[in-house]
């Protein structure tokens, strides 16, 4: 199990590129499926997640080529078997992106129960919500057997606005018969590229970007060259580390439209930013105190489906807050598990007092100090990171394997920025 060593205090200052974003480079590859013809995408990160979804393809059947940085070359002329290995599936939470795809080409779908971060219960209900409403019948046992002689457009209500459902349904509707509305559809930016991709493949999507999409089954879909959006929660985690460790720090390669959300909550605490084009400044110098609401009130940051807070920056946030004069409530609705890692900012001297498994009531400053840590899931893990790059002292960071399946090339990059961090290998 590889290891981080951190000595904390140093300000980050310079200029660092954002990554393609993670949540859409994995539905992407899923949809590649849906054709026998190449596909190319680009601005793919290089992280454990991406691998796991590559191998998963291959295992299916597909051909896969690297043929410079970030930059895949995918090819599926026959499917050999409609089945996720179960290696895989325990690996990634993302393996039932599988399920639409393989529905709408081969008429099946057989995959394990899926794997991924441990932040609490999530359902896969919509998926199979979603999935029967286009008419495939579902088995569930130790594995979900999805079957369908044809799939036909219908009207669809999610129960709730699941990205992963909402792009399975997209997948499958894209070449059902008719005509498929999907209602209460997740929105995130993510799910955009995953349709623009989509169209450029020949499906018809109407509403991109808004919680209702009309999806017009197509006969085929043709091969593409697409480039995924930037990662807008990599770029939330480096504005929460050039805030706490008063740094001065340039953003590029950012889609600050898709930073609205998360301005409003670092607004709540005092850190502001910058854009000119693609690229984020955030500069030294931030108030890193609380605004409060309207009469004094103590403000509330809390996660929703987009546009909203986003869920993952909730860990990121928590940690900044530690940073910041003054109290703020931090009301995580989505996850029961996601604040669970607050022990440890606790043990390395945060103020926080956890009501539930939802609510945290956060007062600060706090001087952190560096501690030995485990990270539980990809976000907590880059908190994590950024709370000792902020501490007094050295840190250990173990599990680091569960950061490196969402930021890639972490280390290195953090270290042209004047981090004190190296990786150990145990």
């Amino acid at each position: 199990m590889s290891s981080y060593l951190i000595n904390g205090g140093v300000p980050l200052n310079g200029t660092i590129k954002v990554s393609g974003n993670k949540n859409a480079a994995l539905p992407c590859i899923a949809a590649a499926l849906l054709t026998d013809e190449p596909v190319i995408l680009r601005n793919i990160p290089d992280i454990e997640d991406v691998q796991v979804m590559l191998d998963v393809y291959r295992a299916l059947g597909g051909e896969v080529e690297k043929p410079e940085n970030n930059t895949w070359h995918l090819i599926l002329r026959n499917i050999k078997s409609p089945e996720i290995p179960e290696e895989q599936a325990k690996k990634i939470r993302a393996s039932i992106l599988f399920a639409g795809p393989l529905l709408a080409r081969t008429g099946r779908a057989v995959l394990p129960p899926p794997g991924g971060d441990v932040i609490g219960r999530r359902r896969l209900d919509t998926h199979f919500l979603v999935l029967t409403e286009l008419g495939a019948k579902v088995k569930t046992n130790d594995e979900f057997t999805f079957t369908a002689k044809t799939l036909q457009g219908a009207d669809i209500f999610l129960d709730e606005a699941s990205v992963t459902g909402t792009e399975n349904a997209i997948m499958a509707a894209v070449l059902a018969r008719g005509k498929t509305i999907l209602t209460n559809a997740a929105s995130e930016p993510h799910v955009q590229d995953l349709c623009r991709m989509l169209v450029l493949m020949g499906a018809q999507i109407e509403g991109i970007g808004s919680n209702i999409l009309t999806i017009t089954g197509v006969e085929k879909l043709s091969g593409c060259d697409f480039t995924i959006g930037a990662d807008f929660m990599e770029v939330g985690s480096f504005i929460g580390l050039a805030a706490v460790t008063g740094g001065d720090l340039h953003i590029e390669g950012a889609q600050p439209q898709d930073l609205r959300p998360a301005k409003i909550a670092f607004g709540k605490l005092g850190i502001y930013w910058a854009h000119e084009g693609s690229v984020i400044h955030v500069p030294k110098n931030q108030s890193m105190e609380v605004n409060c609401d309207l009469g004094g009130m103590i403000p509330k940051i809390d996660d929703a489906p987009w546009p909203g807070f986003p869920p993952d920056l909730i860990s990121i946030i928590i940690v900044v807050a530690t940073q910041i004069k003054g109290t703020v409530l931090i009301h995580e609705k989505m996850y029961e598990s996601r604040m669970f890692f607050v022990d440890k900012l606790i043990a390395m001297g945060a103020r926080i007092v956890l009501c539930d498994p939802h609510r945290a009531v956060i007062t600060g400053p706090s001087k952190l100090q560096g501690s030995e840590l485990i990270s539980p899931d990809v976000r907590a893990g880059m908190a994590m990171i950024i709370a000792a790059m902020c501490a007094e002292g050295g840190s250990v960071i173990r599990n680091v394997y569960q950061v490196e399946r969402g930021y890639e090339n972490l280390v290195e990059r953090l270290s042209a920025l004047g981090a004190r961090i190296m990786r150990k290998e145990q």
